[in-house]
């Protein structure tokens, strides 16, 4: 199986932390020197280690937004 290779391009925040120290983030990722997407999911403290997420691209980003906003 191939690595996956990530970059985080910027942080953006934390939604939660776990009795462990994960933490569930919001951030713009770049995987695999692609163009960087708006992810949700776990992380170590360190960002070695993460769970299952979401990516969205910006328009699904805003989309989400504002369905949550309308709700």
């Amino acid at each position: 199986m191939n690595e996956i290779k990530y970059e985080i391009i910027e942080q953006l925040g934390v939604l939660s932390e776990s009795e462990k120290g994960w933490r569930k983030e919001l951030n713009l990722i770049s995987w695999n020197g692609r163009e960087p997407k708006y992810d949700l999911r776990d992380w170590s403290e360190n960002h070695e280690k993460m769970g299952k997420g979401i990516t969205l691209t910006k328009d699904e980003l805003e989309k989400l937004k504002n369905i949550l906003n309308t709700n």
